[in-house]
């Protein structure tokens, strides 16, 4: 399973490096295209496990005026 994130800037918020720099640390990976970042889940997941991960990217974000949506895929799409 994979976890797109897509981002929404704001110019009075948190600059895209140091938030790029926080969604690091929590194991995304940035990509070019549709989305910015993709996380990679090791295992399928569950909704809860999935709610509980997007709460991590809230509250990572929280503060820095930057808006995001997630969407979480089966690997093999």
């Amino acid at each position: 399973m994979k976890t797109y994130l897509v981002l929404w800037f704001s110019s009075e918020g948190a600059t895209p490096s140091e938030v790029g720099r926080s969604l690091l640390s929590l194991g995304f990976q940035p990509v070019q295209g549709n989305y910015d970042y993709v996380y990679e889940w090791n295992d399928n997941v569950d909704l809860d496990e999935i709610l509980r991960f997007s709460d991590k990217i809230q509250m990572t974000l929280k503060g820095t005026d930057v808006m995001f949506k997630t969407e979480t895929v089966d690997g093999q799409n």
